[in-house]
């Protein structure tokens, strides 16, 4: 007995620090003693299964100079003196600055929120014990215990508690200690004079003694470091040429740099503690000097005069990289912006290309119904004037306005039945003229004309004619409107081709804009047959004038590939794959098709199947793909040679342009 005291005593001299264990459950006690072994070489390990052998320990302690560093409690037989015992710990000034540590053994949030006001609780975590989750928790605490009251070497605590924090605060004290000469000797030396000095100062280390072989020569195509693999070395290149690659998306390597003599590799990765950012790799016989974070440790806790020259080198390189990549960003974000205006302005020469197709045709369609318009003003002025100054009386002037009414709304009939129809009145009437304008007017009601007849006598022919203006009239204002809005028709269909693309987000009908498109094609398709099948479709968001012209492309190459009295099927209907709703809409002609070796190049930029003497960028179906998938969607080709050619665009009903 009097051995093991003795023991002890020189234990509690020797370690300066020790970790308090009360818990009333044995076993987890047990658990703990285990688990806390490897903490025996710093630390003196106290377990204790009451708070009256707790305070035991904490008067034992009093006597030496070993200070508390952590406590941590537990278990539900003794829960209001755990309670007391952790509160009075605040209150005692050796050990005021203990971390305290609570295991919540299912006590109440008032008991616990007591603790934490009056005792100033440092952490609780639940019950049961669990060495995986509460094992880095207490290296945490002891870490910040240590680094706040430990003001020796802390690099001795480096293998048991947080090495990272402990190694950047251990490089930060050197820093604030050297900062004098780190700002003043440093600050006018480049970085190659300054990585040398360090590279020399590091030969100098290991001139008699390199048990460690930190200095090494490495052949050609020799592997330092790997692209997301861990690293626990750094290395100073004292002479020759080294390669750093990163991979893409698709695992090919590319060099991103080169770094010879002066340089240091893998410090970001050394440093921090993350995987290694890039693959580095020897290009030429290289000589390095390699250290793992113990030999560093060591190097820089027993050498003063390196540690300012190698934190300046270190933040010197990281600031180069840092640098770099700012620059490399910003060369990204204009390549980035090129691209997206050589995109639009790509976008704009296929409209424009696609315009110029359009031309010809649409100023035909626009100069028919322009003409009609004109002739019809002409005719109307003189129906007109001739109408005021009408000889007849207001009741047959009443009748005549009737007749106009009719002549407005009322649709031309076929000359054949017309015809007909004027061969039944005759024999009412004895003149096929007479009879075919009572056609005409839509006055071809046999007992109307009986009454007519026996109303106006010897006038009947006369007052005819004389209605007859009235009808010619509503007529041509009828044919006026209708060619007005033909014109309307053409230029709504034609505005999304003279405005700058909407980039906003719109629900719309599908079938309004493939309708638009189809009114711009109408003389190139009216010597071909086209079919609709229109689902009844909810609206969909999207870029209406970007799919309008996806709607262009699509229906133009149908057209160039149409025979003689072609056949365009059109058809929309909604589907859904992998549980998400989607809008398909399809365009099927009865062409040439497409042959097998080459369905797959349709969408790549410039390629084009235009005939010699049709007019194509090539670009057409890339900027109708690129639009459709930039809604979320994509294209559906099917082909049969000499048989059809099926394009079909498949829409997301909830469009990601929304997210």
């Amino acid at each position: 007995m009097i051995w093991f005291n003795l023991i002890k005593i020189i234990r509690i001299t020797a370690i300066k620090y020790s970790i308090l264990c009360l818990h009333t459950n044995a076993s987890i006690l047990d658990a703990m003693k285990n688990d806390f072994a490897y903490l025996d070489a710093r630390f003196n390990l106290y377990f204790t299964a009451s708070s009256q052998e707790a305070e035991n320990v904490i008067f034992s302690l009093s006597d030496s100079d070993t200070e508390l560093a952590l406590v941590i409690c537990g278990g539900t037989s003794e829960q209001n003196k755990t309670f007391d015992f952790l509160i009075q710990l605040h209150h005692q000034h050796q050990t005021k600055k203990t971390r305290k540590l609570l295991i919540n053994d299912n006590y109440s949030i008032d008991d616990i929120l007591t603790i934490v006001n009056q005792g100033r609780l440092n952490h609780c975590f639940q019950s049961p014990w669990n060495s995986e989750l509460h094992l880095p928790i207490i290296a945490k605490e002891l870490t910040t215990f240590v680094l706040e009251n430990d003001h020796g070497n802390w690099l001795k605590y480096n293998e048991l508690l947080d090495q990272e924090r402990i190694i950047k605060a251990h490089i930060d004290r050197k820093m604030s200690q050297f900062q004098a000469g780190f700002i003043n000797d440093y600050h006018n030396i480049d970085d190659t004079e300054l990585a040398q000095q360090v590279i020399a100062t590091l030969y100098d280390i290991f001139k008699d003694n390199d048990k460690t072989q930190a200095c090494r020569t490495y052949h050609q195509n020799h592997l330092l470091t790997k692209e997301g693999e861990p690293n626990r070395f750094l290395w100073f290149i004292a002479e020759g040429q080294i390669a750093l690659y990163k991979s893409d998306d698709d695992g090919e390597q590319h060099e991103v740099v080169q770094y010879s003599s002066g340089n240091i590799v893998g410090s970001m990765s050394f440093v921090s503690g993350e995987r290694s950012f890039s693959t580095a790799i020897t290009l030429t016989t290289t000589k390095v000097i390699k250290l793992d974070r113990t030999l560093f440790s060591k190097i820089m806790h027993n050498n003063s005069e390196l540690l300012p020259q190698f934190s300046n080198l270190l933040l010197r390189h990281f600031n180069r990289r840092l640098q770099g990549s700012i620059k490399t960003k910003i060369k990204l974000q204009q390549t980035v912006t090129s691209l997206d205006n050589a995109y639009q302005q790509l976008i704009e020469r296929e409209k424009m290309a696609v315009l110029g197709q359009l031309v010809a045709g649409v100023a035909h369609e626009l100069n028919n119904p322009i003409s009609a318009i004109i002739r019809g003003s002409d005719n109307l002025k003189l129906k007109i004037s001739h109408l005021i100054n009408s000889p007849l009386p207001d009741k047959i002037q009443q009748i005549g306005s009737d007749v106009f009414k009719k002549g407005l709304i009322s649709n031309p009939t076929s000359t054949s039945d017309t015809r007909a129809r004027a061969k039944q009145i005759e024999k009412l009437v004895n003149d096929r003229v007479t009879a075919k304008k009572i056609v005409q007017m839509g006055l071809d009601n046999e007992h109307q004309i009986l009454q007519y007849q026996a109303e106006l006598g010897d006038n009947f022919k006369e007052t005819i004619a004389e209605w007859e203006q009235y009808s010619l009239a509503g007529n041509t204002i009828r044919s006026m409107s209708i060619c007005a809005q033909r014109i309307a028709d053409l230029v709504k269909s034609l505005k999304g081709y003279a405005r700058e693309d909407d980039e906003t987000i719109h629900f719309v009908n599908i079938h309004e804009g493939i309708e638009d498109t189809l009114i711009i094609f109408e003389n190139r398709l009216k010597h071909h047959h086209v079919i609709k099948h229109y689902s009844g479709i909810p609206n969909v968001p999207c870029q209406p004038f970007a799919l309008q012209q996806v709607w262009t492309n699509i229906i133009s190459n149908a057209i160039d590939a149409l025979p003689k009295n072609g056949e365009l099927e059109i058809k929309t209907s909604l589907l859904t794959k992998k549980s998400i709703d989607y809008l398909s809409v399809s365009f099927k002609d009865n062409g040439d098709g497409i042959p097998p070796e080459i369905i797959d190049k349709i969408f790549e930029l410039n390629y084009t199947t235009k005939r010699e003497g049709n007019f194509g960028l090539g670009i057409g179906l890339s900027v109708s793909e690129q639009i459709v998938r930039h809604h979320g969607g994509w294209f559906e080709v099917e082909s049969e040679p000499n048989l059809f050619t099926k394009m079909t665009v498949l829409l997301p009903l909830q469009s990601p342009l929304l997210a």
